[in-house]
């Protein structure tokens, strides 16, 4: 997975990118980064407006989350397109439109002028510091003021942003054995499967923990059923075809945030992925792959996104254990409104005096219900990790 991802002609490395294949949020609607602009906002007035804000994108893709914020936080720019075309549907679901930005954004008292204070400070556009984290080359058309690197820099203060990044971290699958659980090997030419040794301690651990195995009544019951929907000819390993349940290993997961989470000085990391918790764990895992806005099998050659649900709760737990500072976890729905997202329709009044701007408005709602939609985007989990701020603030409409 990781090769297929990103060795030297993986996935996000080589290519026009993520963009041609599928849509994030980040794509979805400008409604996205203006509410992030808020939180920044707000976040650079709980740290003290510092001499240098960051906003470190991880899993940047091709810089379409900093373009639009550099506009956001008024930072010389120009509004692009996702560079997907209206054919490619999302991996959850919105339509194409096009990636304005929302009007320049500062600090509420940044906004006064240098002469009424002598103490008036600096605006943010003038401190923030944007940086995409992406295994590609830097786009060409990158403006010059977004950094590009391969790495998570150090002593981040400011907001750390990983959109859509934790479910394409690499990681380990196992499915369930009468005598516990083995490894899943998968041919990364042709994507058949096979059942390997067993999982080593550690991972055993991780599974104890946050997957649990399924009871034996209902794996019974999905025994039976497969049984009973499998002809002469079907492929009869009920082990790999996950009816005795497989498990998606999220130690890599984990650990990739903890990461992240560290190198934090002061500030708030934010995670926004599609997952699930303990409670509600699926039997038969969520691996899939897509191409081209089409879902396709999850063939670890190159030629795919492979991607799979993240843990969130043991993620959260993770970088809890290094922040030493509780997270909040909501989903997309309940973050963004609380930044001040509305999908409420314009009154129909507004109509009649200003047709055009009624139309505008409505358009806007409808990106915003998008992205708020608790059976699409807004279904998607936000981890917001704190470090060394309240967090409360930040999030109060």
């Amino acid at each position: 997975m990781a090769t297929a991802l990103y060795g030297p002609d993986g996935f996000f490395v080589s290519g026009p990118g993520p963009a041609a294949h599928f849509r994030t949020s980040v794509h979805a609607s400008p409604a996205f980064a203006s509410c992030l602009a808020r939180l920044i906002a707000a976040l650079d007035l709980e740290l003290g407006q510092p001499a240098r804000f960051d906003v470190v994108d991880v899993g940047a893709g091709r810089g379409e989350l900093l373009r639009s914020l550099s506009v956001a936080v008024g930072v010389p720019g120009e509004p692009t397109r996702s560079g997907r075309s209206g054919l490619i549907p999302p991996r959850a679901g919105s339509p194409e439109t096009l990636t304005t930005t929302a009007a320049p954004l500062v600090s509420p008292t940044a906004s006064a002028s240098a002469g009424s204070s002598p103490a008036a400070p600096v605006p943010l556009a003038q401190r923030v510091r944007l940086v995409a984290v992406e295994k590609a080359p830097r786009p060409d058309d990158l403006p010059p003021e977004i950094e590009w690197v391969d790495e998570i820099p150090q002593g981040i203060t400011g907001l750390l942003v990983a959109t859509e990044w934790l479910d394409n971290v690499p990681l380990d699958l196992a499915v369930h054995a009468p005598e516990g659980w083995r490894y899943l090997l998968v041919n990364p030419t042709t994507g058949e499967e096979s059942t390997g040794d067993p999982v080593t301690p550690e991972d055993t651990t991780w599974l104890n923990q946050w997957w649990p195995s399924p009871s034996p009544a209902l794996a019974a019951s999905l025994i039976k059923k497969f049984a009973s929907d499998s002809g002469p000819t079907s492929d009869a390993n009920f082990l790999i075809n996950g009816v005795a349940g497989r498990a998606e290993i999220g130690r890599s997961r984990d650990e990739a945030w903890a990461g992240a989470v560290g190198h934090l000085d002061r500030g708030l990391a934010l995670g926004v992925d599609y997952g699930h918790l303990r409670s509600g764990r699926p039997v038969g895992g969520t691996l899939t792959g897509y191409r081209g806005g089409r879902q396709v099998s999850p063939v670890p050659d190159g030629s795919c996104d492979v991607t799979a649900h993240v843990a969130m709760d043991s993620v959260a737990s993770a970088g809890e254990r290094v922040a030493r500072c509780a997270y909040t976890l909501v989903s997309q729905r309940e973050g963004l409104r609380a930044l001040g997202a509305d999908g409420g329709r314009p009154p129909l009044s507004l109509a009649s005096r200003d047709p055009a701007g009624y139309l505008r408005a409505l358009a806007a709602a409808s990106a915003v219900a998008e992205l708020t939609d608790p059976a699409g985007l807004g279904g998607h989990w936000w981890l917001l990790q704190p470090v060394g701020v309240a967090l409360d603030p930040l999030m109060a409409r």
